[in-house]
């Protein structure tokens, strides 16, 4: 009795001020704008300010340090994104362990990438792609938004699966390699859904594939494109996902209303219209499936940088 008492005192007492979402990633990305959503929604049902912060650098690890070291009582949250998996096989000093020191709370969308290649190259398909980067070992050069960065090791993965060698050219991020990709300064680019269709649908760019194992249907501009698990690259999935976080050792009554509420919003039709027009996957798992997919994405991503002989920095 005395448990339930006081589960029920700290459920009822959470939120008691304002709750902010950390985002490791600059403002205006995939990550931001799902964060800024899910604040305006959880603020309304909370009738507590739910706030998103920035807070960028070091691979995307800053924030994720800072919500690792906040106090565990679920007012600093983390909207994670695929670095958290990718980290640990790209970089010789990570800043704190996801899988330790973060106690997840839902695996909230995917967006699967989408494979561009410059008009003037003459690859309509992904073997042709393939085909042309045979025949020019190491001369097509990719853009990135960095080392490590979820759109450089899909192009790394497409090399792998293919036995084919793309040289990279990483960027601070990803706006000015799409920029460069466009202008012909570079021939290849992954990028996720959201960035990349408009410049494929405009005809700035070819889409040789998206990188999730079903097709897009449900985006407009999409369905037609071909996955690269169904042009020939069996199994080829490489999504990028966001979930939700708080720091380990946060009360789980507190993290399971932040789950049950979290998932009521994207359950909101307009949400997941948005998310779904958008070209994301609204996932909405619970904390344990969040941290066997974590797990899983970090086995996957240190094999994909071991067999590209990537080095970490």
């Amino acid at each position: 009795m005395i448990t339930l008492a006081g589960t029920t005192s700290a459920q009822s007492t959470f939120p008691n001020r304002v709750v902010r979402i950390v985002v490791p990633s600059t403002s205006g990305g995939g990550a931001d704008a799902l964060a800024r959503l899910l604040a305006h929604h959880l603020t309304e049902r909370w009738g507590r300010q739910v706030i998103v912060e920035n807070r960028t650098g070091a691979s995307n690890m800053l924030g994720g340090e800072f919500v690792a070291k906040s106090a565990p009582d679920g007012h600093t949250l983390l909207a994670g994104i695929s670095t958290l998996a990718i980290n640990p096989s790209t970089h010789k000093k990570v800043l704190f362990d996801a899988q330790r020191d973060l106690a997840p709370i839902s695996h909230l969308v995917s967006i699967p990438n989408i494979l561009l290649v410059h008009p003037s190259l003459p690859a309509k398909s992904a073997m042709e792609l393939a085909a042309v980067a045979r025949a020019k070992p190491g001369l097509l050069l990719y853009g990135s938004g960095g080392h490590g960065t979820n759109n450089h090791l899909v192009v790394e993965l497409f090399g792998a699966m293919t036995g084919t060698k793309l040289t990279h050219v990483p960027y601070k991020n990803s706006g000015p390699a799409l920029v460069d990709t466009i202008g012909g300064q570079l021939m290849v680019f992954a990028t996720n859904m959201i960035l990349g269709l408009p410049h494929a649908r405009g005809g700035r760019l070819r889409a040789i594939g998206v990188t999730s194992i079903a097709r897009a249907i449900g985006t407009p501009g999409a369905a037609d494109i071909p996955t690269l698990h169904e042009s020939g690259l069996k199994d080829f999935e490489a999504v990028q996902w966001y979930g939700l976080l708080a720091p380990a050792n946060t009360p789980r009554d507190i993290t399971d209303k932040i789950y049950r509420d979290t998932v009521a919003v994207l359950k909101m039709p307009e949400v997941r219209e948005r998310m779904t027009s958008d070209g994301a996957i609204v996932i909405a798992s619970t904390g344990e499936q969040f941290a066997a997919f974590i797990k899983a994405e970090t086995v996957k991503w240190a094999k994909v940088v071991k067999a590209a002989g990537i080095t970490p920095e």
